[in-house]
């Protein structure tokens, strides 16, 4: 597989950097909404449980946010560390077109699915 060049890297770089970004806003955007239901609030028991329920996904929403993010930032260190775009299990090249639908990406194709079926 080829490693990927100056420019590739560059524009996977600024992938990372816009997807931390737009991660760390979407957390501090939803923090209010993630904050328990009130009881204490007069609103209709329908009006309640709709509350809760939308509560209930923007939490499962932000835990998956928060869980991207640490992985756009381990991408982000490995990116400085010059190890970005070799597979942590294997170290081969992970591959552009993988690292570009997917920049935080830290295994190879193989190894991912292999984790998969292994359910690490």
């Amino acid at each position: 597989m080829n490693e990927l060049n100056e420019l590739q890297r560059s524009e996977l770089y600024r992938l990372l950097s816009d997807l931390s970004e737009e991660l760390h806003k979407l957390l501090a955007d939803t923090s209010d909404g993630a904050q328990p239901v009130s009881l204490d609030e007069p609103i209709g028991r329908l009006s309640r449980v709709a509350a809760m329920q939308q509560q209930s996904m923007l939490q499962a929403n932000r835990r998956t946010a928060r869980v991207r993010l640490a992985r756009v930032e381990a991408a982000l260190r490995r990116h400085a560390n010059g190890e970005y775009g070799r597979c942590v299990d294997c170290e081969e090249e992970i591959g552009y077109a993988r690292l570009k639908a997917q920049p935080e990406a830290a295994f190879c194709f193989e190894c991912q699915e292999s984790r998969e079926v292994r359910g690490a």
